[in-house]
């Protein structure tokens, strides 16, 4: 295969998968705003956290909502648990690194925040570990996965939301998250404003 035919396999890859996630995550995505929405008129906080690139999807999100998507409004508490490296090296060091989003959540998560974590495969040890803290201080849960959903999907409760990429390759699995996360931005800002285009 010559690198045009390669590129142009990427482009179809990833709009087969888009196509086919349309109808399977809308209703999930809108639960999801809704969920932060409710949240966030109750003076609650959203928490974000994933690694590799994960981790910059968290931080990406966190911006959106702290300064803005599309449209002007006032700022969302939203906070990155991957951002402090201070704090995440400190954690790792001394904890192992399973505990760098747990510690976090123990000190700053509060009955009715909402976590909403990030997982390529279900399968992130830091990232089970920081479902689990989340649950202990009461907060709900909004789990992005890729493939069958891993460990991740078997700690979810009734309460909590899962939107899961059913894919194995990482680049379409990151793809999807971020694509989503435009549309929950959208869906917030409809909620929030009053947007109805």
């Amino acid at each position: 295969m010559d690198l045009i035919a390669r590129i142009s396999n990427q482009f179809e890859q990833s709009s087969r998968l888009t196509a086919e996630l349309t109808e399977l995550l809308s209703l999930p995505i809108a639960d999801a705003a809704s969920m932060i929405v409710d949240a966030l008129l109750r003076e609650q906080k959203i928490l974000v956290c994933g690694t590799g690139g994960a981790a910059a999807l968290s931080q990406y999100l966190v911006t959106l909502l702290l300064n803005r998507f599309e449209l002007e409004r006032p700022g969302l508490a939203a906070i990155s648990l991957c951002s402090d490296s201070t704090a995440l090296t400190a954690i790792a060091n001394e904890n192992h690194f399973e505990h760098i989003f747990s510690k976090q959540i123990a000190a700053l998560g509060m009955e009715g925040d909402v976590l909403l974590a990030f997982c390529n495969h279900g399968t992130c040890p830091s990232t089970i570990g920081a479902i689990r803290s989340a649950q202990e201080q009461g907060l709900r849960i909004i789990a992005f996965t890729g493939g069958d959903g891993g460990g991740v999907v078997e700690l979810l409760e009734e309460q909590d939301l899962h939107i899961g990429i059913p894919h194995d390759n990482a680049a379409r699995i990151m793809e999807s998250f971020l694509l989503s996360l435009h549309c929950l931005c959208d869906a917030i800002d409809s909620l929030l404003l009053g947007v109805n285009e």
